[in-house]
């Protein structure tokens, strides 16, 4: 496909010299590009539809990288990508050895920071600008956050910090039709009303534009008029919580409109308080079938553009979760899910249609969700929290001091648990393991295929103490065989004195490896801790034990056995197989995990190596 406008753009300093007129068709462009570009490697896409405007016209009022522009998340950066000069590898995005999906300091400088789990942008952004300040260092910092990214604390930890004192940091909220708050009264409405009419926005940048331009006292008479402006609204139509916090608020204002955001960035940048910017825009814009199911389409697969439906894909683990917990609801009313705005992510959506008053989507807010199920339990009810293992890192603190220490029965259905694939590094679910392990009264299973995992959750519903993870790959299935899926562990003998231990998907690459070498001994953890003085005493009749684990290496289970089996004086060979001290890249899953060296041949050859 031939995009003339994009592929003349190598630097941002290319999308300021564009005429007026040649706008449009850049973005026409854009989003053709970033619609075929998806279709085939998947990733963001109805995010990325809707900010398309407003990232071509936050290249024009700042020039990065002296600005720092910060997209939370980075699920809507793709845009950014293309007018940052990497049009011409934007077709290896998400894939090994290509552009990531999310911003990434080590593939351009105008990824000021890395980016990939929500809510942080205000605070990387605001840290940047106080250095710029500090050490005399050009330029600003900008924020772009919104897309749920408002629902996670840390934002607001960050408004908070900001709105004090003089500056003009510049926090730019993508409203893509999420709720922020309710405009209450009959002169809100109007105002509201009167604001979104595009003759006012023109008349008010104008005015702002002309001030600006008046020699010495222009800047002086634009913040007064804006001072005497807020103290008539603030009368007659009330604060908002970003006023509240000491920012200027600045909109609504149609984030599809090139210039008007342009001119209104610009006069942001001339006040001597930090503004907020509050943009509207359709989550989706330019494609159809996104514009008209912006949830369905914030994440794809490889789709058809034609007709928006994606390539079929089989069974997966979390829709497995989700359809049992459907099931045990149906018997038991004490269950309930609580989720942490990825209702249809982690399977829940049957839940929250069908058990209504038991569905708990608490917004991006893990440290919360794990505090408010540990009051649920307390108050009597079955708590289940499904969350993405990389996103329940945030609440760490809250699993220990507000469950496990006071022993309370809440259930972690720890979902895209090992390697994710073409997400890359901030997704990797491969920590769990080895932090879930360092906590007292915590119980970690990870099931291998969909019965067991449906047989652990109906199980944990009559825990009565402690805290039950449950964790679980993304996708679906492998053949593995039968297994008592009701053991802590279980043994597939062979003849010889050696021994694969190992857990959750990784079993059925050990199966296949029984297949070329059966005097193998597969020895499967469905616990996987913590591990019994019986399953320790069984260990120690093997000779060469090699431990093969999708999470890191440290603080894992293979480092968890291998104390053990010193402190009982083992003498056999053993070796530890796992991610080694590093973040891993984006890829097909498979294919990361042979490069890590956890598939049927590495398992093979770990006996015949030094």
């Amino acid at each position: 496909m031939d995009y003339p406008i994009l592929n003349s753009i190598k630097s941002p300093r290319d999308v300021k010299n564009l005429d007026d007129d040649a706008l449009e068709a850049l973005c026409r462009e854009i989003r053709d590009c970033i619609i075929r570009t998806v279709s085939k490697n998947g990733g963001h896409l109805a995010s990325n539809l809707g900010a398309v405007e407003l990232t071509v016209a936050l290249h024009r009022a700042f020039s990065s990288p002296e600005d720092a522009i910060i997209f939370d998340v980075g699920h809507q950066c793709y845009t950014h990508k293309l007018l940052t000069g990497r049009f011409e590898k934007f077709s290896t995005i998400r894939t090994e050895g290509g552009l990531s999906g999310f911003m990434n300091p080590a593939e351009s400088e105008h990824d000021p920071v890395i980016t990939g789990h929500s809510s942080n942008s205000i605070s990387a952004a605001y840290g940047i600008y106080k250095a710029k300040r500090i050490t005399g260092e050009e330029g600003t910092a900008v924020a772009v956050i919104g897309d749920g990214a408002m629902t996670g604390g840390i934002a607001y930890e960050a408004l908070n910090n900001a709105g004090v004192g003089r500056s003009n940091f510049i926090v730019v909220l993508n409203d893509n039709k999420m709720s922020i708050s309710r405009n209450v009264g009959v002169m809100a409405r109007c105002l509201t009303k009167m604001r979104n009419k595009p003759k006012y926005h023109r008349f008010k940048f104008a005015l702002s534009s002309f001030l600006l331009k008046i020699p010495l006292i222009g800047k002086f008479l634009n913040n007064t008029l804006f001072t005497v402006k807020e103290t008539v609204k603030g009368i007659i139509y009330k604060n908002n919580i970003f006023t509240a916090m000491g920012f200027n608020y600045l909109g609504p204002v149609d984030g599809h409109d090139v210039l008007a955001l342009e001119s209104l960035f610009k006069i942001a940048q001339s006040y001597t308080r930090p503004s907020l910017i509050h943009v509207i825009t359709t989550k989706g814009k330019g494609y159809s079938y996104a514009e008209s199911s912006p949830k369905n389409y914030h994440g794809v697969s490889a789709f058809d553009i034609d007709d928006g439906a994606e390539f079929a894909d089989k069974p997966t683990f979390s829709k497995v979760a989700g359809d049992t917990l459907c099931e045990l609801a149906a018997k038991d009313n004490k269950i309930c899910a609580v989720t942490a705005a990825m209702t249809e992510g982690t399977g829940l959506a049957g839940f929250a249609k069908e058990y209504k008053q038991r569905f708990f989507d608490v917004g991006i807010a893990e440290q919360h969700a794990v505090i408010f199920a540990a009051g649920l339990a307390k108050g009597g009810l079955k708590p289940y929290f499904l969350v993405y293992s990389s996103f329940l890192q945030r609440a760490y603190d809250q699993i220990i001091h507000d469950a496990a220490i006071a022993n309370i029965p809440i259930r972690l259905l720890v979902d895209r648990a090992g390697i994710v694939g073409e997400d890359g590094v901030t997704h990797q679910g491969l920590f769990d393991v080895s932090f879930l392990t360092s906590i007292p009264n915590v119980t970690v299973y990870s099931p291998s295929n969909f019965a067991e995992l449906s047989y652990r959750i109906e199980e944990s519903a009559d825990i009565a103490n402690g805290v039950t993870a449950i964790r679980y790959p993304r996708g679906g299935e492998k053949p593995c065989g039968e297994f008592d899926i009701s053991a802590d562990y279980c043994i597939n003998e062979g003849s010889s004195k050696k021994a694969i231990v190992t857990y959750g998907r990784l079993y059925s690459e050990a199966c296949l490896a029984k297949q070329e070498d059966s005097g193998l001994n597969i020895i499967k953890l469905n616990k996987i801790y913590p591990l019994s003085d019986a399953f320790m005493e069984k260990l120690m009749r093997y000779d060469m034990i090699s431990v093969f684990e999708e999470s890191e290496k440290s603080g894992g289970i293979g480092e968890h056995l291998a104390a053990r089996l010193a402190n009982s004086g083992y003498k056999g060979a053993l070796k530890l197989h796992a991610v080694d001290n590093k973040f891993v890249p984006a890829a097909k899953v498979y294919d990361s995990i042979v490069s890590e060296g956890l598939d049927k041949n590495s398992m093979l050859k770990s006996f015949t190596e030094n």
